[in-house]
């Protein structure tokens, strides 16, 4: 996931839509069985990801893992989609083909833990939990295959890789996952990602749940020169310093009020010594919204304010602006949350369901889904120390005392944030695979 929190939860089962239109599904306790004889492999698997972290599309190392495990567990396993992402078929009989999905790099973050899994990677880390994804989605792909005797339909798991920059799905699907039949196009999508929310909480949001976003880098151009003759330059620092400034007013006075949106200046270079004014100055912003309108009038203000500034200066060029990357508004289906929830509910109990608002963060797991023409569902699962959850929220502390996702300091606590999230992916699949004779629930 790319820069996002979830905090935001509210009370149990709000909002949930319920559905009778799903097939039979088949009940969970006998393929979750095994889970507990499991465990230990897939901890020490968990701690041997977070100690070997790997950026996007660089991640061949637990690519590698993905596709042994796979193949082990008896699926049909294509490598090196998009470089290094990997999936794993298991053809089951008729039924639906259901797609679980794990994104697999880290960020370029120094970790600071202190724990003795630590990253042993300088400046690289997995600060947003994708390790856990990876070994949850192994986990639950395990279970599924060996208790295929209780459901019927195609599983896939797919490893993608390169969400935190936005191109890791579209360069699997533009690499013909599905237009070259690597694998069967997904009747849903289902994907689960980790958050500092207690361990033990599964929280959701019907519709859109998440935001789309835009990556901008603009280079201001001017004439550099000696800091003691300022006169005989075009200032670049000044400009984009007043860019930086007058952007904070796109939200504030261009965005209406039941609108959404979030502008961020995350990146600002310019120069290299005290007394040189240079020619160029370049910012980095990224762009949050939830509604196509309201994206395209802030990315038309944005470069608005940066050409006007550009002509206040005197610059005899405009800004360039380069998309860095994008993400698609990510948007869950009603029906199908409420077809999952249904099985969360019965496995999990219904206190440990929580609605919350759409998240500012952004993903790109639902092109997956729209490329497939399939609906999508995306939830959150808790990795935080409970009691210390609970004592921050009591205080009202939650921002300042929980580390968010990209933070050096977030690692979910190992239970019981992997059993749950291997029995929420594995109850979802099953949920949506159909069931065999005197399987279903009822």
């Amino acid at each position: 996931m790319s820069d996002s929190d979830t905090t935001g939860t509210t009370s149990p089962n709000d909002d949930a839509e319920h559905s009778d239109d799903s097939v039979p599904a088949a009940a969970p306790a006998a393929v979750l069985a095994p889970l507990d004889d499991r465990l230990a492999d897939l901890v020490a698997l968990y701690e041997d990801l977070h100690r070997h972290p790997e950026l996007g599309f660089q991640e061949t190392r637990t690519a590698a893992e993905a596709a042994r495990r796979l193949t082990a567990y008896g699926y049909d396993v294509t490598t090196g989609i998009a470089g290094t992402g990997v999936v794993g078929v298991l053809r089951n009989g008729p039924g639906p083909v259901v797609l679980l999905r794990a994104d697999m790099d880290a960020l370029p973050v120094t970790e600071n833990s202190g724990l003795d899994y630590a990253s042993t990677v300088s400046g690289r880390m997995h600060a947003c939990g994708h390790d856990v994804h990876v070994t949850c989605l192994l986990g639950a792909a395990d279970l599924l295959a060996a208790g295929r005797d209780h459901w019927s339909g195609t599983l896939i798991a797919l490893f993608q890789p390169a969400e935190e920059v936005g191109g890791g799905a579209r360069a699997m699907i533009d690499a013909g996952l599905y237009s070259k039949g690597l694998i069967p196009t997904p009747d849903v999508v289902l994907a689960q990602h980790v958050a500092p929310l207690a361990a033990g909480l599964i929280a959701y949001c019907p519709g859109p749940c998440m935001a789309a976003a835009d990556t901008l880098e603009i280079t201001f151009r001017g004439s550099g020169g000696h800091g003691s003759r300022p006169e005989t330059t075009v200032d670049p620092i000044l400009m984009a310093a007043s860019f930086v400034q007058r952007v904070q007013s796109v939200v504030a006075r261009e965005v209406a009020p039941k609108d959404r949106a979030v502008v961020t200046v995350g990146s600002f270079h310019a120069g290299d010594s005290a007394n040189v004014i240079p020619d160029r100055a370049v910012v980095r912003l990224s762009i949050r919204t939830f509604d196509d309108a309201v994206r395209s009038a802030v990315l038309a203000a944005v470069d608005r304010i940066a050409r006007a500034e550009a002509a206040a200066s005197g610059a005899d060029r405009a800004p360039e602006t380069v998309v860095l990357d994008t993400f698609p508004v990510t948007v869950n289906d009603s029906p199908t949350l409420g077809q999952v929830n249904d099985a969360f509910t019965e496995l999990f109990g219904a206190q440990r369901l929580f609605a919350y608002e759409p998240a500012t963060g952004s993903e790109d797991a639902g092109l997956l889904a729209t490329a497939a023409g399939a609906p999508l569902y995306y939830w959150w699962l808790g990795g935080w120390d409970p009691e210390e959850f609970h004592t921050a929220l009591a205080a009202g502390r939650l921002a300042q005392d929980i580390p968010s996702n990209h933070s050096p300091h977030f690692v979910p606590v190992v239970r019981p944030t992997l059993t749950m999230g291997v029995e929420a992916l594995t109850a979802a699949a099953l949920n949506q695979l159909g069931a065999l004779a005197g399987d279903g629930v009822g």
